[in-house]
Order: C-alpha cells, then sequence, then structure tokens
C-alpha cells in the first residue's frame, strides 16, 4: 500500500524538478558499468566460445544489479529512510518530465520552421541518422521515441515500483541502462550483452502490454487495438512492438517505415494508421503519456484506499 501513495509523490517531483543536472546516479551507473566491461570483456574475443561469452556477460550483469538491488532493499527498510528513498529512487528512475522537454524542443523547431535544428534535437534522442529527414521524418522519430520511451522510463519504472518497492524500480531501471549500452546485435555485444538484452526483454514483457493498453484507453481505443493486434506481430521488438503500434493507432497518425541506422538503410515494417505525422502531432504524443502517467497515479491512490478499508 506505501508503495501505491509514494507512486503519486515522484510522479509530482518528476514535474516540479525533472531529472538532476548534476550527480544523476545514472551517470554513475554508467561509468561503473564501463568499468564491469574492462573486467568482463576478454581481450581475445574471437577465441572465446559463444557460451563463454554469454556467461561472461551473465556474471557481469550480476556484479552490476544484485549489489545495488540489495543497497536499494536494505535502504527502503531503515527507520526514517523507510519513506524517502522509495520516493527519491523512483524519482530518479522516471524521466517523464525529461522526455517531454526534449520532444517538445524538436516540436518548437519544427513550428519555428528550424528544420535544421529539428534534425539535430531529434538526434539526441534516436538512434537512427536524422540529417536528412525532412519534417514528417522528424516528427515520426520524434513520435515514436516518446512512445517507446514513455514505458521504458515511465510505465515500466511504476509498473515495478508498484509491485516490488524501491529493490524493484532499481533492479528495472539498471537493466533497462544496461540494455541500451550491451543491449545491440553487433560484434562486439552480440553473445557479451546477451544477458542484458534477455532481462531486459522479460522485465518490460508485462509492463509494455500494460503501456499499450493504457495508450488505448486514452486515445482512439479501436484504431490502437486493430494496430496493436495486426502490426505489433510484425515488429522486430517484442515489447516495442505492441507500445508503437498501440500509440501510432490512438494517436491516428503513421510511423513505422525505413529509416538509416549508422549509415546503413533498415526496411521497417509500418505502424499506425492515418496520416504522416506533423509537428503539433509531438505535443500529442507527449500529453498522452502524461494523462497515462496520472491515470496510473490516480489508480494507485485508489487501490491503496481501498487496501485500507479492507483492513480498517
Amino acid at each position: 500500500m506505501s508503495s501505491a501513495l509514494f507512486l503519486p509523490l515522484a510522479l509530482l517531483l518528476d514535474r516540479l524538478l525533472g531529472e538532476p543536472r548534476r550527480w544523476h546516479p545514472l551517470v554513475g551507473f554508467g561509468r561503473l558499468t564501463r568499468a564491469v566491461e574492462r573486467l568482463g570483456y576478454p581481450s581475445s574475443p574471437a577465441a572465446e566460445p559463444k557460451w563463454r561469452m554469454r556467461m561472461r556477460g551473465a556474471l557481469s550483469v550480476s556484479l552490476l544489479l544484485l549489489p545495488l538491488t540489495l543497497a536499494a532493499w536494505l535502504l527502503a527498510r531503515l527507520p526514517l529512510l523507510d519513506v524517502i528513498a522509495p520516493i527519491a529512487l523512483l524519482y530518479l528512475a522516471i524521466g517523464a518530465k525529461s522526455l517531454a522537454l526534449h520532444a517538445e524542443v524538436v516540436r518548437q523547431a519544427l513550428d519555428d520552421g528550424n528544420l535544421a535544428l529539428a534534425r539535430e534535437r531529434v538526434g539526441w534522442i534516436v538512434s537512427r541518422d536524422t540529417s536528412e529527414l525532412d519534417e514528417a521524418g522528424v516528427a515520426r522519430a520524434a513520435i515514436e521515441s516518446v512512445l517507446e520511451n514513455g514505458c521504458d522510463a515511465v510505465f515500466a519504472a511504476l509498473f515495478w515500483f508498484l509491485l516490488l518497492g524501491a529493490p524493484g524500480v532499481v533492479l528495472y531501471r539498471l537493466s533497462n541502462t544496461l540494455d541500451a549500452v550491451w543491449g545491440y546485435r553487433n560484434a562486439r555485444y552480440l553473445h557479451f550483452g546477451w544477458a542484458a538484452a534477455r532481462l531486459d526483454d522479460v522485465l518490460n514483457y508485462i509492463p509494455a502490454r500494460l503501456t499499450a493498453f493504457t495508450y488505448l484507453l486514452l486515445g482512439h481505443a479501436a484504431n490502437g487495438w486493430r494496430c496493436w493486434r495486426t502490426q505489433a506481430p510484425t515488429w522486430y521488438s517484442p515489447n516495442a512492438g505492441p507500445v508503437m503500434a498501440a500509440g501510432a493507432g490512438a494517436l491516428g497518425v503513421s510511423l513505422g517505415g525505413g529509416a538509416r541506422y549508422h549509415g546503413q538503410w533498415k526496411e521497417r515494417p509500418p505502424l499506425g494508421c492515418g496520416p504522416a505525422p506533423a509537428h503539433q502531432d509531438i505535443g500529442r504524443a507527449v500529453r498522452l503519456v502524461s494523462r497515462g502517467a496520472w491515470l496510473w497515479a490516480g489508480l494507485s491512490i485508489l487501490w491503496a484506499v481501498l487496501i485500507g478499508v479492507m483492513h480498517a
């Protein structure tokens, strides 16, 4: 019940303060990740069999996640910190305001007719090449990022906090960060990053579908459900597919399609329905995520009240 009551407070902190500008724990975790990688990655990877590379990656993931998850569990059990620590850890794990601010800069640049700035700023939040995108391409990239990160940076963190409290949200957020660093299917990380990628897939499986359902509730439900049902199975990610297909359908815009990543053209299935997105649709996507987060906050308060009444 306490987690359900802490959740709205952490969302409010994020709304008021945004991400810390300095000394963010995830920045420190990134440095720690690089140090562990130097220890765990072999000097001659070509000589390592696949199973041993995967074992090295799994041990590295465990070395990073288990002590910090245990530390979160201990902090949340200490007197005086049993309230402060869970709220602070959830606040540090979610990034709703940061996501909205990054998207707003892109939207404003397009609104001002500054395509060059819009391309530059959308490149901060997506991994595709943005230098040749037209206005619709920039808007498409921004909306896809907002919808997908709505799950990764908001709803999945809320889910694991509600389920397991402070250690749950720390375990999820750090594993998601590891996936962003090691989860690439390239020569270096295909096997070493296997454990990080699979763990993130498992932890995101239920939250991704709850996120998609949230988008349906707050948008065009029939379109969103049809797109989720027919388009999500064609997407290359089992978790991003439902989130982005349902979100695109709920917004009534067409997303997906081919994009260039690191100089290589990648064909992607279409997502959503309706016209190509425009700059104002970026704001609509941000509001969809924001309304969803506060819907979860309201439901968590309602749940806490019901539990309190049942135990009164």
